[in-house]
């Protein structure tokens, strides 16, 4: 595993966006872990996980598009993160741009924050987990609507590797529907792999119980791999 991999999945226990324990999705599915990036709230936090997706970015994409579109509203400081640490780090001149939830008639009119899209542009979406594909559903229209652009994929923050809508993976099914690549900066397993019985700030996170439990909750809900 890549060492900005392994800083990124300490990155979100030190912010507290990666917890273990007892939570509910609003599938009704019961996860033994529970990713939540609204946990980033500070300037220095937002830097940071910026570079990270930059490094995800140009692993998969490389600098040479357009846009990084984030789908309201988390999507809106990734995607200006995302497109800053992409100047800083690889000199990349990629325009942010998301949507706003309601269409604005007045001012800065219309639907879109930050760049407008063109006819042409090779377009990243940035989102922060994906869990069933829904939030796809609803940003393809969006961008088809405001231009002919050219979508390339998605980068996600983590790929919780569990069933989307069938037997495969949210992030394998978009690929096959829509025909363009999606990345993830780590994986559930690269953040089992780093953390099972391995010390943390003297603690051990995730323990023999805990692996077992995420084990039984991917034998129910694991996606094929």
């Amino acid at each position: 595993m890549e060492d900005y991999k392994k800083k990124f999945i300490e990155f979100m226990i030190d912010s507290e966006v990666l917890r273990f324990g007892d939570f509910v999705t609003k599938s009704g599915r019961k996860p033994p872990f529970f990713v939540n990036t609204g946990f980033y709230r500070t300037g220095a936090q937002l830097r940071r996980l910026g570079e990270y997706y930059a490094r995800a970015i140009m692993g998969t994409f490389g600098k040479e598009f357009d846009v990084l579109f984030g789908p309201a509203y988390k999507g809106i400081p990734l995607s200006v993160a995302a497109a800053m640490a992409m100047s800083e780090l690889y000199d990349g001149n990629i325009k942010y741009c998301s949507n706003r939830k309601e269409v604005k008639d007045h001012g800065d009119k219309g639907i879109l924050l930050g760049s407008p899209l063109m006819d042409g542009d090779q377009v990243v979406i940035i989102e922060d987990v994906t869990t069933a594909g829904t939030s796809i559903e609803e940003t393809m229209p969006i961008l088809k609507a405001q231009a002919d652009v050219n979508v390339l994929g998605l980068v996600v923050s983590v790929d919780r590797m569990e069933r989307g809508q069938g037997e495969k993976s949210a992030l394998k099914e978009i690929e096959e529907k829509y025909g363009f690549k999606t990345t993830a900066i780590v994986t559930m397993k690269e953040v089992v792999e780093h953390l099972y019985n391995q010390p943390y700030h003297g603690k051990i996170i995730i323990d023999g119980n805990l692996k077992a439990a995420i084990d039984a909750y991917y034998e129910q809900y694991g996606a094929e791999q």
